[in-house]
């Protein structure tokens, strides 16, 4: 079901005490443009362009239950921070409605034209490659909607015939491949390889990316269905011919009866690599494993505002961010630019302006001065937002120029990053 989202709390953190520009019911000059005292007693300006308290509308659709939903809501948490971190303190008010995709390609479809019936001309997500494609063709690209997602790695993503409404802060795992196959064989030593993936276009692209970056042999590439019941089956097949190495692709909840599995009758010493729909903290305990054998890979948050993201996390959240949390809080913020910039909540309008926000020549913004990003966009200046995932800047297909991979092992239970990877940096 759809969540209206319009908090007023103000973080007290890293951003939150900045600039406070024309709010609604500050003094009028009769141009439209508006003043206000700001912290410290000094007079701020308003834009001046009629922008004033203008609501910016913007959507989240991501998975909060399903197979995906443990790493859904912590993602979800950091798309809508920048309205937490935003509300009071800018010239706009901000509107984002939620909406579950439950891991489930109908569900977001139904969800997405909720969205599109109620105005919103943008949306964070969705997350999964399998959902996202499928919202896209059907529901955003025919309605006209940006879709910007913090998580969905598809190579096919690349190649959509979108008219440009398609964007994503995640990379694409035609990186992600060569990064897993390079810890196979450089990092682990290992010159043989099985895969087992979710039988969707994240798992099925993934397999075979790695299959045709890995220098070894892949004896075998095994799909399987979420969230069943039992994997025994599939991890025979995957380890009949005992691979040195056996690669993971799929999500937490699928991933906990898979790797119960695993440890109770198939656990012969190999080296087991995930990638980042599996890279959850609770995972271990949930298995009651220590999965010692397990190294990970994930698109990892290396951007200049990366150290201000975390601590606007910490400070609303109580906790550290994880996987995607700043890919989501990042798509989110370059919405809500563009839309400044665009002047209407107009999907066609907000396409136009998404690399004037994330591209542009002009000063730099973060995480750390987000508010003033939003003064200096109402204003027309031109700006150069740099996120917490990467600097976020599109290529001519919408996914990010520079992007960087974490390397994670398993110690006491968690997952803890301990090398990474940069491309086109």
């Amino acid at each position: 079901m759809p969540r209206d989202v319009h908090r007023r709390d103000v973080l007290k953190g890293v951003g939150a005490a900045g600039v406070t520009v024309g709010l609604a019911g500050c003094n009028g000059n009769g141009n439209g443009t508006a003043t206000e005292t700001g912290e410290g007693g000094g007079t701020v300006t308003g834009n001046g362009n009629g922008q004033d308290a203008r609501t910016l509308k913007h959507g989240v659709l991501l998975p909060l239950s399903g197979d995906l939903g443990d790493l859904g809501q912590p993602i979800r948490d950091g798309s809508i921070l920048p309205d937490a971190q935003l509300s009071g303190n800018i010239s706009f008010e901000i509107d984002i409605q939620e909406v579950d995709t439950e891991t489930n390609a109908q569900a977001g479809i139904q969800g997405a034209n909720t969205l599109v019936n109620n105005g919103y001309p943008s949306l964070t997500g969705p997350a999964s490659s399998g959902v996202n494609l499928q919202v896209t063709r059907q529901a955003l690209i025919p309605n006209q909607t940006v879709g910007c997602s913090p998580s969905s790695t598809s190579p096919a993503v690349t190649d959509l015939d979108d008219d440009g409404y398609i964007f994503r802060t995640a990379p694409s795992d035609a990186l992600q491949g060569q990064v897993i196959a390079q810890i196979a064989t450089e990092e682990l030593g290992n010159s043989t390889a099985a895969t087992m993936y979710v039988n969707n276009s994240y798992g099925q692209s993934l397999s075979q990316v790695f299959a045709s970056s890995f220098e070894g042999e892949v004896q075998t590439q095994v799909g399987f269905q979420k969230e069943q019941s039992s994997y025994s089956s599939q991890l025979e097949s995957a380890l009949q011919d005992d691979p040195e190495t056996l690669v993971v692709i799929g999500y937490p909840a699928s991933g906990l009866q898979l790797f119960r599995d695993y440890y109770a009758n198939f656990d012969s010493g190999e080296d087991i690599i995930v990638t980042d729909g599996l890279i959850e903290n609770d995972l271990p305990n949930d298995v009651d494993n220590d999965m010692a054998n397990v190294t990970g890979t994930a698109p990892k948050a290396s951007g200049p505002g990366r150290e201000a993201f975390d601590q606007l996390y910490e400070d609303e959240y109580g906790t550290a961010p994880g996987v995607f949390n700043a890919h989501g809080y990042d798509a989110t913020a370059i919405c809500l630019l563009a839309n400044v910039y665009a002047g209407d909540n107009d999907g066609t309008a907000v396409r136009d302006e998404m690399t004037t926000a994330a591209n542009g020549n002009g000063e730099e913004f973060g995480p750390d001065n987000l508010a003033e990003a939003f003064e200096a966009a109402a204003a027309g200046d031109d700006i150069n937002y740099q996120g917490a995932s990467s600097a976020t800047d599109f290529d001519e297909n919408g996914d990010m120029i520079a992007v960087s991979y974490g390397i994670y092992e398993v110690q006491d239970r968690s997952f803890a990053e301990t090398d990474s990877v940069a491309f086109g940096q």
